[in-house]
């Protein structure tokens, strides 16, 4: 059986007695940094062989798992935080022990977006994302403007850069940034994509609202978004008063596009 097995993404204390038990008892823990890892492992007392198992060697590295697997001998996937497959070293290995026939389960445990949309407060249903490819074409073909919710990884150094790139493709929306997840400074700020945000270090979880529903009636230019509102019934400048709520404009702005 292989076994991938979610770890804290945050507070070393985050973690099941089933993911702790699981890592005691299998052969072999396949980590994303046994470095790492090592941490967590020597916290819990878990003293087991460790082999390295990352995005540059995941596929090097599927004979070494299927042999304890052909052995019939359990081990354990686990990444630096949070749960592997997700923006994480594990579904080169899930197709794998699909097509070979092998027992496979997941170990539940923490995964940072889920955290992060649930301090957000928006309303589900949401998209995730992960990383932004590097691409502009290829961001294009992954986001549509009328995405609901959708949840984003995004470095430090990409941080205004991804902001900006969100805010052009999406519209000037509310988001929430979240950072040091499940630790002492744990970090929760709303904003705008559009704002300026000073930030040197860290990663983050970008989760991005929903766009406000747009009034049909502001596609009209104003006269006729106004003679909308004189045909069924209104005063001019109850009229006036109507279009510049629809809009989010002043007043005065809606009477001086009308003199």
């Amino acid at each position: 059986m292989v076994y991938f097995v979610a770890t804290p993404i945050g507070n070393l204390g985050e973690i099941t007695y089933r993911a702790v038990e699981t890592l005691k008892n299998v052969s072999a823990i396949f980590c994303e940094d046994t470095r790492h890892s090592r941490i967590l492992l020597e916290r819990y007392g878990i003293v087991k062989p460790t082999y390295s198992y990352h995005k540059f060697n995941e596929t090097k590295q599927l004979g070494l798992v299927l042999g304890f697997c052909e052995r019939g001998e359990d081990v354990a996937v686990i990444s630096d935080a949070g749960m592997p497959a997700i923006n994480d070293p594990g579904n080169v290995l899930v197709n794998a022990l699909k097509e070979k026939g092998h027992p496979y389960t997941v170990v539940s445990g923490p995964s940072a977006f889920v955290n992060a949309f649930v301090l957000s407060g928006y309303q589900p249903p949401f998209a995730f994302y992960g990383f932004l490819p590097e691409k502009l074409s290829d961001r294009d073909k992954l986001l549509d403007a009328s995405v609901e919710v959708a949840i984003f990884y995004v470095s430090v150094h990409d941080l205004a850069e991804n902001m900006s790139y969100l805010a052009k493709r999406l519209g000037n929306r509310e988001c929430c940034l979240v950072k040091e997840l499940t630790k002492t400074h744990e970090t929760v700020r709303f904003c705008h994509l559009a704002d300026s945000i000073e930030e040197d270090k860290g990663e983050f979880v970008l989760v991005v609202n929903r766009g406000k529903a747009v009034n049909p009636l502001c596609e009209l230019s104003v006269a006729d978004h106004i003679n909308y509102y004189l045909k069924d019934g209104m005063s001019k400048s109850e009229a006036v008063k109507a279009v510049a709520k629809d809009r989010n404009v002043p007043k005065n702005e809606i009477y001086k596009q009308t003199i």
